[in-house]
């Protein structure tokens, strides 16, 4: 293990992504939606299509809440405003992915609705987005995780996904998530192969995500794209990652799928939907 100042350590996971593309992506001024048919391709299986997208949207929103609990809390101010824009960028991704439900889901619930006035049986995030951050280490490992899959799974839906304004999201996405991943697995290489302390906690990080691996790997989003496919891409991506940070990822045995997909979550979700929908639901008709 290294003990030494880490600053010359990297490892880069871009070389086929946008490399300058780093800040803020769901702040951006441009309408990533622009000059793009919203019509709903014939044939389109509409239910499908709009259960695909709420499930990415309650990931993304969930996540972002959990990484807006950081701010003021993160060990250094860079860290902090990255942590704080890769949020933003997933809470851009929701709000595209939640409106475009309401769009083809028959209900025309906007992006509020979906966010603000459904309850915790109502969500479709898998569990390991909702539980709570615990240190640095462990809200590492959890957005590595996310990342390396979310990556995966939008680069396919670019290219494989039947609406064209699914397919826009994940390909705006696409560059946004490599910077998440990059970030993430930068910070794994700093304390995995860093003190015997960073070690410890980047270890026992790795032991709380590893029982909530299988859900996220397990499910198939349709669309003739292939859960096995982006579970071989993501393993090989995971060791790299950990191999140069000094880790490995813990082999758990036989455990009960997790389902979160169908609205069975943790006793952690409640909380933080407390937390996110306080406010819209005091003042149900205001507007800002």
């Amino acid at each position: 293990m290294n003990d030494a100042p880490d600053d010359h350590v990297s490892l880069s996971l871009a070389e086929d992504h946008d490399g300058e593309a780093r800040w803020a992506f769901g702040t951006g001024f441009e309408d990533p939606l622009h000059g793009i048919d919203t019509g709903v391709p014939a044939g389109t299986d509409t239910t499908e299509l709009a259960d695909v997208c709420v499930a990415l949207g309650d990931d993304a929103l969930v996540a972002a809440q959990r990484l807006a609990q950081w701010v003021t809390l993160a060990p250094e101010l860079e860290e902090e405003v990255a942590l704080s824009n890769i949020g933003l960028d997933l809470l851009g991704q929701a709000r595209l992915l939640y409106s475009r439900a309401g769009q083809v889901d028959g209900t025309g619930r906007d992006e509020d609705t979906y966010a603000y006035l459904r309850g915790g049986a109502e969500f479709r995030n898998v569990t390991l987005t909702e539980l709570p951050n615990g240190d640095f280490a462990f809200s590492t490992a959890r957005l590595l995780l996310l990342s390396c899959w979310r990556l995966s799974l939008f680069e396919r839906l670019a290219v494989s996904a039947p609406d064209p304004v699914l397919a826009a999201i994940a390909a705006k996405g696409i560059n946004e998530l490599a910077y998440h991943r990059q970030f993430a697995a930068d910070w794994t290489l700093r304390l995995g192969d860093g003190t015997a302390e960073s070690h410890r906690r980047m270890r026992a990080a790795l032991d709380g995500i590893a029982p909530h691996l299988p859900e996220l790997l397990a499910w198939n989003p349709g669309f003739g794209i292939s859960a096995a496919d982006i579970a071989q891409e993501v393993g090989a991506v995971l060791c790299q990652v950990l191999d140069a940070a000094t880790l490995r990822l813990p082999v758990t045995g036989p455990t009960p799928l997790l389902r979160g997909r169908e609205g069975e979550h943790t006793e952690h979700l409640a909380p933080l939907l407390d937390e996110l929908q306080g406010l819209a639901r005091a003042h149900p008709q205001g507007a800002w």
